[in-house]
């Protein structure tokens, strides 16, 4: 079963389903999933279009700073209630909400600013994310791609190769050392975003199938919000990936 639950989403771990406990109520249902999952999406829209709207209200000397107390508390309260979260399944249905609530701060802030640089960007990133993810799910659900072991084993090794670069970037980042190819507009910039998009996108499928599972096992209900929650994870880190890829090419 350990093999079977294998993800690259840290929310959605091996024994993510495993609470230790008998299920004497209602079970979680994928149907249930989605439904929270779609009001965990009105959560983050709801706090982006705010960020949004008091980005492009304030004066343009004062915009930049005005996104600075929504970005600090959006970026280090999303992550600290995600690891929350994590460990305390149970409470998903309080935290997975103020999850997508802190992180909207961020999507709609970091939009709103590339958006005075590329007219245009926030919506095609926005179509594109969700255009991804109805694609994912058709080929999942119809069984063009199917969840084999080999393919866990090679998203979950992507997706950590990514995570370790980008910490690594992050640490020497501070001693001045910055990978200007892969973070400009060049082919190789072009390409390893690229890459990076399909790495979140397959993600996606892992996702679907882990809740199914989780539903198959009759998950306790309050499963549905952490399913829905581990979904929200990967779509805004797909969101972002896509805006940093469509940033790259209008800066051409």
């Amino acid at each position: 079963m350990a093999q079977l639950m294998r993800t690259s989403n840290p929310a959605l771990s091996s024994d993510a389903f495993r609470t230790g406990e008998a299920t004497f109520g209602e079970s979680m249902t994928v149907s249930g999933t989605v439904n929270k999952t779609g009001i965990l999406l009105l959560c983050c829209v709801a706090t982006a279009a705010w960020t949004w709207n008091r980005f492009f209200n304030a004066p343009p000397e004062e915009a930049m700073q005005a996104m600075g107390p929504a970005l600090a508390i959006g970026g280090i309260g999303g992550f600290i209630v995600a690891i929350v979260t994590i460990f305390k399944k149970e409470w998903a249905g309080i935290t997975a909400p103020i999850y997508a609530l802190l992180e909207g701060l961020v999507l709609g802030g970091i939009s709103a600013m590339l958006e005075t640089r590329y007219h245009g960007i926030a919506i095609q990133a926005v179509s594109l994310t969700f255009g991804t993810l109805l694609v994912m799910l058709l080929a999942y659900r119809s069984g063009l791609i199917k969840v084999t072991e080999r393919l866990r084993l090679g998203i979950v090794a992507a997706t950590g190769g990514i995570a370790v670069f980008y910490l690594l970037q992050f640490i020497l980042g501070f001693f001045g050392v910055h990978f200007t190819a892969i973070n400009g507009s060049s082919p190789i910039g072009i390409g390893f975003s690229l890459i990076v998009v399909a790495v979140a996108a397959l993600n996606l499928v892992l996702d679907f199938d882990m809740i199914e599972n989780g539903a198959r096992m009759g998950a306790p209900k309050y499963m549905e919000w952490y399913g829905a929650f581990a979904l929200m994870i990967t779509l805004i880190w797909l969101y972002f990936e896509i805006l940093r890829l469509l940033s790259k090419f209008r800066s051409r």
